[in-house]
């Protein structure tokens, strides 16, 4: 009778510790011992305490280290037990153990009083402690996945919705964790989430992911916010290709009305930008302005995609992503990297041959242009996560040393593409470098259990054994296969998202289950017709650049003024910085003069970013030091502002006897006329009515000071939002 009661007492205790683990055993009329993974980390997990800001971080936090988000058990049992002298946990009395002491401010801790005394989780500790801190048996049922309930919801704005997540065991055991996830939301504009996971929508229509993460697993939570007001009746919207069914459809779902087609000025003026990065001249804006073929659109992209500084532009961004960095290469052998890639998009070759002869490149680095990105990026793992970002959309460097903390990724994923380039060597034949790929490569072992890690693609079950014939051949297969999850997909989203201001995906090398596309169906649809024309790079321009979502207006209605991402309007993107010195070069009549440079380069054929400009440097040239998109600063400054407005070097060519303003003074004796050539120079587009008339009252004030007042409208023109902003 006694040891019957003193049983019921104790299954008392663990009900009140630990209800969770207690509700879920017993119904399968069991008691369940503690666990030292199940039960203890992810309490360390929900407060933070090994988040990489505390003692998650490489060198831990004032002597006590542990594995970032838990990724590491046995290490942080060890940690927690055995180091400092064992003084963090004190069995005869728990709630005297520096570890409790530190968490609930008894002892002054740096991180503030984390779990306060009294709450489930201090006494889940200290009952964990009381036993004898149990580590658990190994070969008990770890989760396997978790389950997000709803896992999607049509919201209103300013609504809340608290979601609920469900772990699931290797033994069908589910318990509710939500009080141990974390959460995040990949719109902080469309939707806010509590640490408890309580979400509230915000006022801005469109779609929210919430992403929750618990013990290695996530989940995602999706919900579609529309407008309130409806449209009635629903407009009949055009529709020129695929795109812009798919867009339309989405934007029924929200209740928005996209913007009006843009006029054919805007329409000029970005399609230039976008695909050649250059302002067309007031000759061609005004030829294709006086045009009057219905298909003349569709007629000038041909054009444009045939012109020399096609392969200049992107030449330039792909240069950038793929590390062309000539104080790592040489300048010989960095031209060489950038003329290879120069030269692939002149001749249109498909980007999966461009993808694979990266990936499988070998040889002289001086002959063999890809090649020099493995001098570029030497060590196996930077090559695996650089080149699953670039071509992938994919980031795996955080699983190199722990599982990534908003993905499925763990580390034995990061080392099965590690492995695929260890056998890479970079050797020395006489006067020249040269890039190998040895027969026998170094074993790629696990850092923590020692294991042997082979060969193995993202996503893909890892082999017995190293996989036969050279393995970078092998992944390049599988990369560029058309069945590839995320290759298609990935140029796709890269490319919309230049031509359109937003990727599907957000930022666009961060593809993830809890960062899901705006419009999948969309993106699928995109992804086969690129697949379809054989990856033609120069096809999907022409597919997105002909729909109609594509050629609206920026100018937004009442309905989609607040919508950054369902392509209801046409977004203002910032200019890289290259092109927005090539703009004012060519605007003025005034080109630059680059150290080192032939006379004539523009800023867009620089292959070499390390070329010394305060221009450049201002206006967020990368130094390409990552692949990321972010390494290109597209924020702007006032310092910026202040340069185009007062610097020297913008003054000299607005008043450059050479230049532009002088020669239009000289040679357009009429005000209108003039005027007219101003507009076309800068916007691409006639002068308003109004605009006509404000400036040509300028221009008459003062005759005599009629070259000064033209370069006071040039200079006006220049710096304003028009002409600074592709739109």
């Amino acid at each position: 009778m006694i040891r019957q009661t003193f049983r019921l007492r104790c299954l008392l205790v663990i009900s009140i510790f630990c209800p969770q683990s207690f509700a879920a055993d017993r119904v399968a009329g069991r008691s369940r011992p503690f666990h030292f993974e199940n039960d203890i980390l992810p309490v360390f997990t929900r407060f933070g305490c090994n988040s990489s800001s505390c003692h998650g971080k490489a060198e831990g936090q004032n002597g006590f280290k542990l594995s970032v988000f838990g990724f590491d058990p046995a290490a942080d049992y060890d940690s927690l037990l055995k180091e400092g002298r064992g003084r963090r946990i004190f069995t005869p009395a728990p709630e005297h153990s520096l570890l409790l002491q530190k968490i609930s401010g008894g002892v002054a801790h740096g991180g503030g009083i984390r779990i306060a005394r009294g709450t489930d989780e201090f006494e889940l500790l200290r009952a964990w402690i009381q036993a004898g801190m149990p580590f658990g048996d190994p070969k008990d049922p770890k989760v396997v996945h978790i389950r997000v309930e709803p896992c999607e919801r049509v919201m209103e704005m300013n609504a809340k919705q608290q979601i609920r997540v469900i772990a699931v065991y290797g033994d069908g055991r589910e318990t509710d964790v939500t009080h141990y996830a974390r959460f995040q939301t990949n719109q902080e504009g469309l939707a806010a989430v509590t640490e408890n996971g309580l979400v509230t929508t915000g006022n801005s229509p469109g779609e929210v992911a919430i992403m929750a993460a618990y013990m290695g697993s996530v989940g995602v939570f999706k919900a579609l916010v529309p407008r309130r007001e409806t449209i009635e009746p629903l407009p009949r919207l055009p529709a020129n290709n695929f795109i812009d069914r798919a867009v339309w459809e989405k934007l029924q779902k929200l209740h928005i009305r996209p913007s009006e087609p843009a006029e054919d000025g805007e329409y000029l003026r970005r399609v230039y930008l976008d695909i050649l990065g250059t302002l067309p001249t007031a000759v061609e804006a005004r030829s294709f302005l006086e045009g009057d073929r219905p298909e003349r659109r569709a007629i000038f992209v041909n054009h444009l995609l045939h012109r020399p500084e096609f392969a200049d532009y992107w030449a330039l961004k792909w240069a950038d992503l793929l590390r062309v960095d000539r104080q790592v290469l040489g300048a010989k052998q960095a031209y060489a990297y950038y003329r290879w890639i120069r030269e692939s998009f002149a001749a249109n070759k498909p980007m999966d041959q461009f993808a694979r002869e990266i990936i499988t490149a070998e040889g002289p680095l001086a002959e063999d242009g890809p090649a020099n990105f493995y001098k570029v990026v030497r060590k196996p793992g930077e090559a695996a996560s650089t080149l699953s970002q670039v071509f992938l959309g994919v980031r795996i460097a955080c699983a190199e040393c722990h599982h990534h903390p908003y993905d499925r990724w763990s580390q034995a994923d990061y080392l099965g593409m590690q492995a695929y380039f260890t056998p890479v060597e970079l050797r020395n034949s006489g006067a020249q470098q040269m890039v190998m790929e040895a027969n026998r490569a170094p074993a790629t072992m696990h850092p923590r259990t020692g294991m042997p890690i082979y060969p193995h693609a993202l996503g893909s079950k890892m082999p017995g054994a190293d996989p036969p014939g050279k393995r970078r051949e092998s992944l390049a297969d599988w990369l560029t296969a058309p069945d590839n999850p995320w290759f298609a997909k990935n140029i796709v989203n890269r490319t919309w998202a230049h031509f359109l201001g937003r990727g599907f995906v957000e930022p666009v090398d961060d593809v993830r289950v809890t960062n899901p596309p705006t419009n999948p169906q969309l993106l699928d649809a995109l992804a086969q017709d690129f697949i379809r024309s054989k990856y033609d790079f120069k096809e999907l321009i022409r597919s997105i650049t002909s729909s109609q979502a594509y050629q609206l207006s920026s100018r937004p209605n009442a309905t989609n003024e607040q919508d950054e991402q369902n392509y209801s309007r046409a977004l203002l993107k910032r200019i890289d910085a290259e092109v927005l010195l090539d703009m004012v070069c060519q605007a003025t009549g005034v080109p630059e003069r680059f150290s080192g440079m032939p006379a004539g380069t523009r800023a867009i054929q620089l292959w070499d970013s390390q070329v010394p400009h305060y221009f450049l440097k201002l206006f967020g040239r990368p130094v390409r030091a990552s692949a990321c998109e972010c390494e290109r600063n597209q924020q702007p400054g006032v310092s910026q502002v202040l340069h185009l407005l007062n610097g020297a070097e913008i003054h000299g060519k607005l008043v450059h006897p050479r230049g532009t303003i002088a020669r239009l003074v000289r040679d357009k004796t009429d005000n209108n006329a003039l005027v007219e050539e101003l507009y076309l120079t800068f916007f691409s587009r006639m002068p308003s009515i109004t605009e006509r008339q404000v400036a040509q009252e300028y221009l008459q004030k003062e005759p005599a000071r009629r070259r000064e007042a033209a370069e006071d409208l040039a200079w006006g023109m220049m710096n304003s939002l028009e002409f600074v902003f592709n739109h």
